[in-house]
């Protein structure tokens, strides 16, 4: 009885490895058959395009620019000064003032140099008339000698007296002069045309001629100039350039994002700076809307040259690789992979010598997932809208 449960229980136990072994077998073979069809699919099913972005290949003149930095410098810097000693009685402008040449800025006290003029005056008139009263004996000594009734001798005398007072009145003329052209300096003028800084003096000071401070400095504004540096290797475009005639310049702010004033280039300096290699120059600008103030920094953007009808493409659509530049376009979805011989990069573009043609298109980010004839899917973020729908139902197939 024992025996034969004992047998019962292994027929059982072999029955149930039995069907163990079955389900494991059947699970294996479902998983192989999956593992082959989705290998199967995979080696059917095309790769997916790698998305990225374009543009059109274009044709433009394409501006050459040298950039270098440097300061704005007033044409004329003049620290007023009186010219005679006196009491300041007026101040005629305002710190900060736009004024013109010949502008009244202050007023020393006039009388001391007026009461000077008249003496002069005074005195020239008292010689003059010693002058004149000379001059009638000379004529009645000229006379009575011709007659015999006067000698050479007195005659002499008479005309060595008229020539001394000839020259004492030409000395108060001289006076004259001196004494008024003190009292045109007791006026102060605007030596030029300029804007007013901070003033050095008030009202009621006693200013001299030798006082260490001025009264006002003040700047030119109109025209101004710049002073910037570039590399010694841009000199001789920069010859070219100036031999071929007006060289424009534009002042732009530090960051380059900002044009702040258009002028010409007046100097390339005559040596070069050793310790730097670069080499100094001088442009000057109109400046009518005052942008440009003296000791201002600025980026100079010197315009040396410009292609006629050249082939660009943004700077990100050039790589470098072993064999040089290169770049993807794109031709029936495929990605090309074109060899370039490029030429200068200015003004966010560079010119393509040779390597792409106007009208093509060509992938100007990300080109790094991609390699020859590899499906791309592209789009344009400078075109409408419209035109990136359309193209992305076609890369879809709808």
């Amino acid at each position: 009885m024992a025996e034969a449960q004992q047998g019962s229980r292994r027929r059982g136990w072999l029955a149930a490895g039995v069907v163990v072994v079955v389900l494991l077998g059947g699970a294996a073979a479902w998983s192989w058959r999956s593992s082959l069809h989705a290998q199967q699919a995979l080696h059917q099913a095309p790769p997916p395009a790698i998305p990225v972005q374009v543009t059109k290949v274009t044709t433009q003149d394409l501006p050459v620019y040298l950039t270098g930095v440097g300061t704005i410098q007033a044409y004329n810097t003049v620290e007023v000064r009186t010219r005679v000693d006196g009491e300041l009685q007026q101040i005629n402008f305002d710190e900060g003032q736009f004024v013109k040449q010949g502008d009244v800025l202050a007023q020393v006290d006039p009388r001391p140099f007026k009461a000077a003029v008249d003496q002069a005056v005074a005195k020239k008139t008292q010689d003059q008339a010693q002058l004149n009263n000379s001059k009638r004996d000379l004529t009645r000594a000229n006379d009575l000698a011709s007659r015999g009734f006067d000698t050479k001798q007195q005659q002499d005398t008479q005309q060595a007296l008229v020539d001394q007072l000839i020259a004492l009145v030409q000395a108060d003329d001289a006076s004259i002069e001196t004494a008024q052209i003190q009292l045109d300096y007791s006026t102060i003028r605007s030596p030029l045309n300029g804007r007013t800084g901070l003033r050095m003096v008030d009202r009621g000071t006693i200013v001299h001629a030798t006082d260490t401070n001025g009264l006002v400095e003040i700047v030119q504004l109109q025209p101004i100039a710049a002073v910037f540096t570039l590399p010694e290797s841009d000199l001789k475009a920069l010859s070219d350039a100036s031999h071929a005639g007006t060289v424009d310049v534009w002042a732009v702010t530090p960051d380059g994002k900002t044009d702040l004033a258009k002028g010409k280039l007046l100097l390339i300096n005559n040596q070069v700076d050793m310790q730097t290699g670069t080499v100094k120059l001088k442009a000057e600008f109109e400046n009518a809307d005052y942008l440009l103030w003296p000791g201002q920094s600025i980026s100079a953007r010197v315009l040396i040259r410009t292609i006629k009808d050249a082939t660009t493409v943004p700077p990100t659509a050039v790589l470098q690789g072993t064999q040089g530049a290169y770049a993807y376009a794109v031709n029936a979805d495929k990605a090309e992979l074109r060899i370039l011989k490029t030429g200068v990069t200015a003004n966010g573009h560079t010119s393509i010598e040779s390597g792409l043609k106007p009208g093509e298109t060509v992938v100007t980010a990300g080109q790094y997932r991609l390699r020859p004839n590899i499906a791309v899917a592209a789009s344009d973020p400078a075109a409408p809208q419209g035109a990136q729908d359309a193209a992305s139902r076609k890369d879809q197939g709808t």
